[in-house]
């Protein structure tokens, strides 16, 4: 009896031991093989279009979140794709008694009043509570536009990639300055911060009227250097070949290179990142900001760099609560409108 008992447990552990080990070889070995021939994989690490959160977003309301003077409209790509966009009012316009008073906001956005452009980031959707923090303070000093690129939100769920969420940007900001001669700022967060850089470079390309300023909250400076610092990258970046399966088919179909973008770009620039920044690591803000002191030239205008003290908890998301904020946006917004009449660039 003894000795069956001894057999039975000696098959359990063998059994358990054979599970582990396959799972172990498939999660190691099997798994980084098969990411590294799958872009769909890799385009779902980068844009998390699959997270529907909340369940039951109302985009067509955005003043059901507490931003009055406000309305929900869509504009068209060339590609044929839907973009949601929400136009919000700077604090200082006169209410609009009917949010589906089209003819109204149009007419507000061309009373001079600064325009700003906001890029979000891979997760979530326009109407992500930390955003609505962010358009509250930014509609202080700016009329504010937020969009959802393709495949998030109520935009068409079409497939993103660096060049198409560009062009969706792109789109919009050529609605806004073919309606309007009132400045255009463009603000990134997060991912959108490459994807803004980007945007702003290709508008440069196109010859067309560049906005006055680039705002970049926790942006990082390539995707090589971002990959690794990806929560689910950690399970795997101790493997010696992470590099290969990894970080380099990443880098290839997703370069999303800010460093290299901004060294073209010639308006004023300013960086914001938290110390405590856990998903964008304050160490490659600091590094984009090094890479673009050392390649742009004076009359390119100034790259600024305001980091936010960990003890605040910003973290990647909250720097919407700093209480300089408004500030640094203020004497920011001054800056470029130095820069400009210094310079004289065309604009």
């Amino acid at each position: 009896m003894l000795l069956i008992k001894r057999r039975f447990i000696r098959r359990i552990t063998f059994g358990v031991f054979k599970v582990s080990l396959s799972i172990f070889f498939f999660l190691f070995v099997i798994f980084p093989i098969i990411y590294k021939y799958s872009y769909t994989l890799q385009r779902y690490a980068v844009f998390l279009t699959f997270v529907h959160v909340p369940l039951n977003a109302d985009y067509k309301n955005p003043q059901n979140y507490g931003l009055k003077n406000s309305r929900n409209f869509y504009i068209s790509t060339d590609d044929g794709v839907d973009l949601g966009v929400w136009q919000i009012l700077p604090e200082n316009a006169s209410q609009i008694n009917d949010d589906n008073d089209e003819l109204s906001f149009q007419k507000v956005i061309n009373n001079g009043q600064d325009i700003i452009i906001y890029s979000h980031g891979n997760g979530g959707t326009r109407l992500s509570s930390h955003r609505i923090e962010m358009y509250q303070v930014l509609r202080k000093y700016f009329h504010v536009f937020a969009l959802d690129y393709r495949g998030y939100g109520d935009s068409t769920r079409a497939s993103p990639s660096e060049s198409a969420v560009v062009n969706d940007v792109l789109t919009v900001y050529q609605w806004i300055r073919n309606r309007t001669k009132s400045n255009i700022f463009i603000w990134g967060h997060s991912l959108g911060t490459s994807i803004s850089s980007h945007v702003v470079l290709k508008i440069q390309n196109l010859s067309i009227e560049r906005p006055l300023g680039l705002i970049l909250e926790s942006p990082f400076n390539n995707m090589r250097d971002e990959v690794g610092e990806f929560p689910l990258a950690q399970l795997f970046k101790h493997l010696p070949w992470f590099g290969a399966t990894v970080v380099g088919p990443m880098a290839e179909n997703f370069p999303f290179t800010t460093d290299k973008y901004i060294c073209g770009i010639n308006i004023p620039i300013m960086i914001l990142h938290a110390e405590d920044d856990k998903v964008v690591p304050f160490k490659l803000g600091h590094k984009l900001y090094k890479s673009a002191k050392e390649c742009r030239l004076d009359h390119q205008g100034d790259i600024l760099f305001h980091s936010f003290d960990g003890k605040y908890q910003f973290g990647h998301k909250y720097i919407c609560r700093a209480t300089d904020l408004p500030d640094k946006i203020s004497d920011f917004v001054n800056y470029a409108y130095e820069t400009k009449n210094k310079n004289k660039l065309q604009y």
